[in-house]
């Protein structure tokens, strides 16, 4: 039996929210100041990557929504997701309270479930397009978005788990065929 090509994006929203719930109840056991100490990574600290993973991943979606509307599937439970204005830059927090971070994050996670979970069959085969942060207009597939949507997110986790493991925490095994 071939298994349809949306179930892996299926799979990967769910391997995502496992992950982010591990990640986030990992970074409670530090205080406020130890994440957001600057210890060097590209966003400097624990929060502020995490903040940035918030405002690329919604930057992302507000992108798959216009794909969608352009194909007659507007997808509201996205749109009712996204909770940050246009234009925000991918460097700014979001988020400066850590409750208000992980609440926003458990909303997204969830909406990316069920958005992927009620997706029509042939939706990784519609061609996106849009202007990305540079203002560059931009076509392709949107399989090819959903790849990067969900590689850029394993990125930055693995940046934090990184810095977490800096501090004497450690997050367990996060491989994706756990989830198997």
């Amino acid at each position: 039996m071939e298994t349809p090509f949306s179930d892996n994006y299926r799979f990967l929203a769910r391997y995502n929210h496992w992950f982010n719930l591990r990640l986030y109840a990992a970074c409670d056991g530090l205080g406020d100041a130890a994440r957001q100490q600057d210890n060097g990574a590209f966003f400097g600290s624990i929060h502020r990557t995490l903040n940035h993973l918030l405002v690329a991943d919604q930057i992302w979606l507000r992108r798959f929504v216009d794909c969608g509307t352009a194909h007659g599937a507007p997808w509201p439970v996205l749109t009712d997701a996204i909770r940050m204005p246009p234009q925000h830059p991918l460097n700014q927090p979001l988020h400066a309270d850590w409750t208000a971070l992980r609440a926003h994050r458990e909303a997204l996670d969830s909406a990316i479930e069920t958005w992927l979970a009620d997706a029509p069959p042939d939706m990784a085969g519609w061609t996106m397009r849009y202007s990305n942060t540079a203002g560059t207009q931009r076509q392709h597939p949107l399989w090819q978005a959903l790849t990067h949507f969900f590689n850029h997110q394993t990125h930055h986790r693995g940046q934090v788990t990184t810095l977490l493991s800096q501090q004497g925490v450690d997050v367990g095994n996060t491989d994706l065929i756990s989830l198997v």
